[in-house]
């Protein structure tokens, strides 16, 4: 198949969260499955084309809207014919400090900005003359894909093409005065219920729910969640609604990066078999914040955004149960001036016994994962999540809350094939409960390495999630024929 991505971030070219990775990692897994990939994406100020190999193509594309012709060339960058990267030089949308927004907020002309992308995402395959079975697109900065797609249906190129959309975090709408119609060029009748109408504004994300053939999210039990009024942000109706065409597909995980027999990025590699490099690996992580340990202290570890959605709170609610045991906490993140401080208190209080980074260091990022006997993930929500996935292949126990992808792939030490601990209310009564039940079994080794050896077998590579979409698009492209 010939299959067209739209995203506004890519890995490596560009990123702000966990979007990046997926679009810089399911496309190289399909096209390594034999399909042909374009993915298209913005040229954003911060993208130099000798230090990511971009090329100029010559080409360019044009887009007519109410607020004036938009004009965008057209750069790729590729090593593999099955697999192109391409990106819309648009000066006036693109050419910033940042991708969304800056420090007064959002960009005012968002709304203009990823129509653009989505719109102009659909012309770029017609000038590279790449026919598209599918187009997937991904998060409300995509969401008009599809609709622009129906609008395109008298084109040849596009008559047989099929949409898939795909929610990676429910939370981020993209929605906008009611007034963007004038900009989007499209039709009032659009403006629906049915349609882009949301609370008498205009929803982007909406539009792929409601226009796409069908409709993933990144696990299975995200797919549920989001269906719930407490889970759904205001769509949940929606998404019950078209139920018959939401699947849930798990995310995978680039083992390329994240592998510890190959890992760069850590003072010592290791394997299940020789767990060696993973006591150097600890003992540089204790050294780097100056943490003071007994022989048996667990030390945790949270690598994290603090923000709304990750539930840092509750380390902080739950900090005196939680180091009342022999348990130290290394945090690395940024977000909530608040939750910073925080830590940054918490720091304070327990002097060796808790080291905090604030800012993200990607360096720093893999030392944590690496040497940590256990991670902290108790999030309000997570569509999917990947810190847990790289947890279980170094061998770091994950403490999660039974939520999302994190209830899908981690499985309670409870259990005969455990691999971590869950806890099931948003509270930090449950969350220090679950890590007394991990301090308690950390201070039986043998058990504690058995459990730590059934995560490192656990495979969640990007090639079981590619043969999902496969047979997924193969399904919308059979019932568009």
């Amino acid at each position: 198949m010939r299959i067209l991505f739209a995203s506004s971030e890519v890995q490596p070219f560009s990123k702000t969260g966990g979007l990046a990775d997926v679009l810089g990692a399911l496309p190289k897994a399909l096209a390594e499955r034999g399909h042909e990939c374009l993915v298209v994406s913005p040229r954003y100020g911060s993208l130099d084309p000798r230090v990511h190999g971009l090329t100029a193509t010559g080409k360019s594309i044009s887009v007519s809207f109410p607020f004036g012709r938009q004009d965008a060339q057209l750069f790729v960058a590729s090593s593999d014919p099955r697999l192109r990267f391409a990106f819309l030089e648009h000066p006036g949308f693109y050419a910033r400090s940042d991708l969304y927004g800056d420090s007064g907020g959002d960009y005012g002309d968002n709304h203009r900005r990823f129509a653009f992308l989505a719109r102009g995402a659909l012309e770029a395959a017609r000038a590279l003359d790449f026919a598209p079975d599918v187009v997937h697109a991904h998060d409300w900065q995509t969401g008009l894909m599809p609709l622009y797609l129906n609008e395109l249906r008298e084109d040849r190129r596009f008559a047989n093409t099929r949409s898939v959309f795909t929610i990676h975090n429910l939370g981020y709408q993209g929605v906008f005065d009611k007034r963007v119609m004038f900009d989007l060029g499209l039709d009032w009748r659009y403006f629906r219920v049915e349609g882009l109408e949301f609370h008498d504004a205009v929803n982007f994300l909406k539009a792929g729910v409601e226009y796409a053939d069908a409709i993933t999210t990144v696990s299975r039990r995200y797919a549920e969640e989001i269906q719930t009024p407490d889970s759904g942000w205001g769509l949940d109706g929606a998404l019950r609604n078209r139920r018959h065409k939401l699947h849930g597909i798990l995310n995978g995980v680039d083992y390329t990066e994240w592998d510890p027999a190959h890992d760069a990025l850590i003072p010592a590699t290791f394997t299940p078999a020789s767990a060696a490099g993973k006591q150097r690996c600890h003992k540089a992580l204790t050294e780097t914040f100056g943490l003071e340990l007994g022989k048996h202290t667990l030390v945790l570890g949270m690598v994290t955004r603090l923000a709304y959605q990750k539930g840092a709170e509750l380390v902080l609610q739950g900090s005196a149960g939680i180091l009342g045991r022999d348990v130290a906490l290394v945090m690395l993140g940024n977000g909530d001036p608040s939750e910073e401080e925080g830590f940054r208190q918490l720091q304070r209080f327990y002097p060796g016994r808790v080291g905090v980074h604030v800012g993200f260091d990607r360096r720093l990022s893999h030392l944590v994962i690496a040497g940590a006997d256990a991670l902290l993930m108790p999030s309000r929500y997570e569509p999917c999540g990947l810190s847990q996935l790289y947890a279980l292949r170094y061998g770091t126990v994950p403490i999660v809350r039974a939520t999302g992808g994190l209830d899908d792939t981690v499985v309670d030490a409870s259990q005969p094939d455990g691999t971590g601990f869950k806890f099931e209310p948003f509270s930090a009564d449950a969350l220090v409960h679950a890590v007394w039940r991990a301090a308690d079994l950390f201070a039986d080794r043998a058990a504690w390495m058995q459990l730590a050896r059934r995560g490192m077998a656990q495979d969640f590579s990007w090639d079981a999630s590619a043969r999902e979409y496969e047979q997924l698009f193969a399904q919308v492209q059979q019932r568009g024929t």
